[in-house]
């Protein structure tokens, strides 16, 4: 059965961020909130956990997922990341943007692109997913809680729970919090390559 619980959107209540880890901890595949939309998300190393979301999701493993981290120093720990990328990614993060980067020895090769070895990375700019985050101590793996033949991300908890009952164990209802995903910026070419236009704004890439 899937547990929902009402979790303050700007002030996450401590008892209930610790009872959210220690769920993720032992297996669970959580819905949360994120700056852009609601997100699907597991510990890195759970692979039964993983499965399930791209079950859910309905998607191979060509589709890229997210590592949602705490901070920048996070993201340099499992990408490779240059001079000119730290700079783009300082001026962008926190923020509704996800980045393709490539992927150290520290990510699983199931969590990689097969081909390119590359993996989406960010740093949300929301109170309860950094939160959760800072409480896991590790970070998440996510991707956008859009379910085939959508047109939007699901952005109510009660729909999340109407839609996905028993497919995962936990929810952390913070309230609507958009329904448009981040911006995805490949940056591991020459220059900044727009995947998908979303909430992230693109002046600081010079793609607008």
């Amino acid at each position: 059965m899937t547990r929902v619980v009402n979790i303050h959107p700007d002030s996450p209540q401590s008892r209930l961020l610790v009872q959210a880890a220690e769920f993720i901890r032992n297996g669970a595949v959580v819905a949360l909130p994120t700056d852009s939309c609601y997100a699907l998300g597991c510990r890195l190393g759970d692979k039964e956990a993983l499965d399930r979301i791209r079950l859910i999701r309905q998607m191979d493993e060509r589709h890229h997922l997210t590592l949602m981290v705490r901070d920048l120093s996070e993201i340099a720990h499992f990408a490779r990341v240059d001079n000119a990328q730290y700079r783009l990614l300082k001026a962008a993060t926190p923020g509704s943007y996800t980045f393709i980067l490539e992927g150290t020895k520290e990510l699983p090769r199931r969590v990689l692109h097969p081909k390119r070895k590359t993996i989406g990375l960010r740093v949300p700019d929301h109170p309860v997913a950094l939160a959760l985050l800072e409480e896991l101590n590790e970070p998440l793996l996510t991707t956008t809680l859009q379910l085939p033949g959508d047109e939007l991300p699901l952005t109510e908890g009660w729909e999340i729970q109407d839609r996905l009952e028993d497919q995962i164990e936990l929810i952390l209802d913070a309230g609507h919090c958009g329904t448009e995903p981040t911006t995805v910026i490949d940056l591991t070419g020459a220059s900044p390559e727009l995947v998908r236009a979303g909430r992230g704004a693109l002046a600081l890439f010079g793609l607008d």
